[in-house]
This record gives C-alpha cells, structure tokens and sequence, in this order.
C-alpha cells in the first residue's frame, strides 16, 4: 500500500495498451468521470440464449467535493450518476433516474442488476453515499429503454458504509460495510477512519440482506445478517458462476478472501485467501470463474491526487484463477512488472496481470470487467477523468 512502484505507462495482457485501450465513452460528458464501480447486465432471449451483456457503471463528478470513505465531505449537492454500455451499439448513455426524490441527493458506489429474461424488466440495487445517510436505493432498468424508474429508499442501522453488492435473488443481496468508523463521525471522523485504513484494523464486515418485495411495505428491509465478520476494509465483493463461493476484498492488506457459500442459507464459511500486490478495491467473476480484481497499488498517490499535489495515480487489474495443483515459484511473467515479484505465490490459485500502468494511460483503476464473450476488458477509474475505458483484444 505505501510502496510506490516502477509501473509501466500502459500493459495491457492482449496487445499494446495504447493501441488497445480508449475511454467508454466517445463523446465527451463532463459527468462521465471518476467512476468508482461497473457490473454486468446481461439480457436473455425467451430461450433462454444470452442476447447480449451490458455494461452498467457508476460515476460521481462530484468526489472531489463529497467522498465518505477519504473525504473531503464538503459538498454533497452535484448528484453522481449512471451509465449504460451497449456492445452491440458501441455506445455509451446515460441512465434517466425517474421519481428520484428532487430533495435526495446521490453519490452512488456499488452498483448490481439483475439480469433480464425476454425483455423483462430488472431490479437494480445501488449503494449510495447521500448527505445525512448511507443507504441502498432499489430501481427498475428495462432493456428497452434508459430510464431508471427508483422504486425505494432501503435504510439500516447496520448500514453504516455500505460499498459493495452481489445479488443472491431479485430481493436478496450481500453488501459489504468497509469501515466501522467514518468520515460522517463530529470530532474523530478525521482521524480514526484512516487508523482503521492505514493499520488494517478488521472492524468491517459482509452482511446479507432480504428485501421485502412488496415494493409498498413499510417494513423494506425483512433480514439484515451478518455473515463475514472482523475484515480490514471490506471493499468489493462477488459470487461465482456457481454460486458456491463467494469472494470479498480486504482493502487495507492486500488480500482477497474465498468463503464457500451455503445457497440456501446464504451463510458464508472462510475457505482460504490470495495475496495481492496492490490493495483490492473492487472483485468481479467472469463467466469462467475466474476473479478479476481492481486495485490502487499506491496509496499515497492517490491520497497525494485528491490534495491536487499529484496529477494522476497508478492502476492495476489481475484475474485470480483456481488451480487444479499448486503453483509455480513464477508466474504473471508477462507483465512489466510482474505480480510474483512482490507477493507470494499462492498455493491454490494463480495471479495474472490484465493491465496496470502509473496513471498515464489510465488512472486510480477501482473495477475490472472481463467480458468472456467478447474478450473485452472494462475498467473504471476512480479519480479518472475519462470515467472507464475499454480494452479489446
């Protein structure tokens, strides 16, 4: 977290990064920017045949005003917002939010939605950081159209910083809690978040929650419970294609944990972890099983980034991949810098590098995407001011 490596301007697994690489979005939009996280949507035939896998992103113009994971908390009036990214058109549009409260105001994070089933339309779950509260607001996306129609507000106690989602059922999801000590807190709200980042105290934790599906009912909120206890800042987290295994990432060690999952129960058991040579923000599974990972492999630059003492901070993305046996002393060879030059090899897994770069060709990479379909690689930026940009091979 605090070593500051010699990263290359731009690698990227599959050919020249600067040849390969180029923002999401073509047109220049001054709200596409400083996009923390990015899911896929994917949309079913009445076959059941995928017709096609969106891309849904989130953004916040406004972090450099309104941050409650590393400040400043000045401004939270400029609403964040979110995007949709369609392959099939090459094209980048921005999400109408419908029914939103005028009064509320939005900095979204994590962001899921459920996927589409001929036509059908879904629900989309977003964390958002607003002015008095964290909380998780619930709309209704259509493939047909870019309009997302807010269904409610869902509220806890427990919801104290809420960061990232994984879908279980339409109604039912995990959501991370990265600090137990915020920004938000009078007095010690400067300070005592950044202990429990620097020194990687495991205060935060994973909770599962159900949602009540009479979008009516007063009672939103049916189950909060908590099944990951005692992590150093949970950050982002995902399910495998089975279902049988869940992972989150530990932002604050460098780490990414594997728990297997009971699918009935949603209870989650600790199976092992993989060490990581930069800290973890947000975890996606691709359609093989692989996890990729986005992370900030310096710090302090991207502390340095938002005091403007820095223009940009570095980036790296890896897939992590289940191994049959177990792995070699080397590996990641291909990358500029290579992943086991710094970190252990794990014992049942292997890390390989899908881009890094020290913020010239791409910037503070918080998300990684990797589209199996296509072999198109998605990152978002958090302080980038392209938004998220996309990689064909």
């Amino acid at each position: 977290m605090l070593t500051k490596m010699q990263l290359p301007d731009g690698y990227y697994y599959e050919g020249e990064a600067n040849s390969h690489c180029h923002p999401m979005n073509s047109l220049p939009n001054l709200s596409f920017k400083y996009c923390e996280d990015a899911s896929f949507w994917e949309n079913y035939k009445v076959n059941g045949k995928l017709e096609e896998r969106r891309v849904v992103v989130s953004c916040d113009s406004g972090r450099r005003e309104w941050n409650t994971v590393l400040g400043p908390l000045l401004d939270p009036t400029p609403r964040g917002s979110l995007w949709i990214y369609s392959s099939k058109l090459n094209k980048t549009a921005r999400l109408t939010l419908e029914n939103f409260p005028d009064e509320r105001t939005f900095h979204p994070l994590g962001v899921e939605v459920y996927p589409s089933y001929s036509g059908n339309a879904s629900y989309m779950y977003v964390v958002n950081h607003a002015a008095n509260e964290t909380a998780i607001e619930q709309f209704l996306v259509s493939p047909s159209s870019s309009v997302a129609t807010h269904i409610r507000t869902l509220s806890h106690p427990f919801f104290i910083a809420s960061n990232a989602l994984a879908l279980t059922s339409p109604t039912s999801f995990y959501v991370t809690n990265d600090h137990v000590f915020t920004k938000r807190l009078p007095y010690i709200g400067a300070v005592v978040p950044m202990v429990e980042t620097i020194f990687g105290i495991p205060l935060s934790f994973t909770a599962h929650v159900t949602v009540n599906p009479d979008e009516t009912a007063h009672n939103a909120v049916l189950s909060h419970t908590i099944v990951a206890p005692f992590v150093a800042y949970s950050n982002g987290i995902s399910i495998s294609p089975s279902g049988l295994e869940v992972a989150i990432a530990s932002t604050s060690i460098g780490t990414v944990y594997f728990y297997s999952r009971n699918t009935t129960t949603n209870a989650l058991t600790f199976s092992t972890s993989v060490k990581l040579p930069f800290p973890p923000d947000n975890v996606k599974h691709d359609h093989d099983g692989n996890l990729i990972v986005g992370g900030h492999p310096h710090f302090p630059s991207l502390l340095q980034l938002l005091e403007n003492k820095v223009d940009v901070a570095p980036s790296w993305v890896a897939s992590i991949s289940p191994l049959a046996g177990n792995v070699l002393p080397e590996y990641d060879l291909k990358a500029t810098l290579s992943a086991s030059t710094i970190v252990s090899p794990p014992n049942n897994h292997t890390v390989q590098t899908l881009f890094q770069s020290n913020g010239n060709t791409f910037p503070t990479s918080s998300s990684g995407l990797l589209d199996t379909l296509s072999g198109n690689l998605y990152v978002t930026g958090l302080y980038a001011e392209e938004g998220a940009m996309i990689c064909h091979p």
